[in-house]
């Protein structure tokens, strides 16, 4: 019986974990993201300024990881959104629309007590990689 194939994805453009998990995990055609925070990729610290940049660096994070698999932002299906407070809803969906431009991928967004590194956003997200055709 032949076995689905694994990929563990990661890019000298991301941050390296501060735990033991894959940034990413390819599993046949669906590629798992692991939860980003708007770590700086050279120094490994939180982006300075708070949602807005570290919303933009997660995305960044996000977006490298995903041209590592040689796909892009209009791969994404499924993100998650964790947020430090609830009332950042707003201005990071002002962050994602410049990132996600069309064809939105279904998303969950909740406030939790906390993230790692005491950061205002973190993001997970499931990706096909492969040509989407759109219906």
């Amino acid at each position: 019986m032949a076995g689905v194939v694994r990929k563990i994805i990661a890019s000298a453009k991301v941050p390296l974990p501060v735990a033991p998990y894959s940034p990413a995990v390819i599993v046949d055609k669906t590629m798992y993201i692991s939860g980003q925070v708007g770590r700086d990729p050279a120094t490994g610290n939180l982006v300075p300024g708070g949602v807005v940049p570290e919303a933009h660096q997660t995305l960044k994070n996000i977006g490298t990881l995903l041209e590592a698999a040689g796909i892009g932002y209009n791969n994404v299906v499924k993100v998650t959104v964790l947020l430090n407070d609830i009332q950042d809803f707003a201005r990071v969906n002002d962050v994602y629309t410049n990132y996600f431009t069309k064809n939105y991928p279904a998303r969950a967004a909740y406030q939790v007590a906390a993230l790692p590194l005491n950061a205002k956003i973190e993001i997970e997200a499931v990706a096909i990689v492969g040509e989407i055709v759109d219906a």
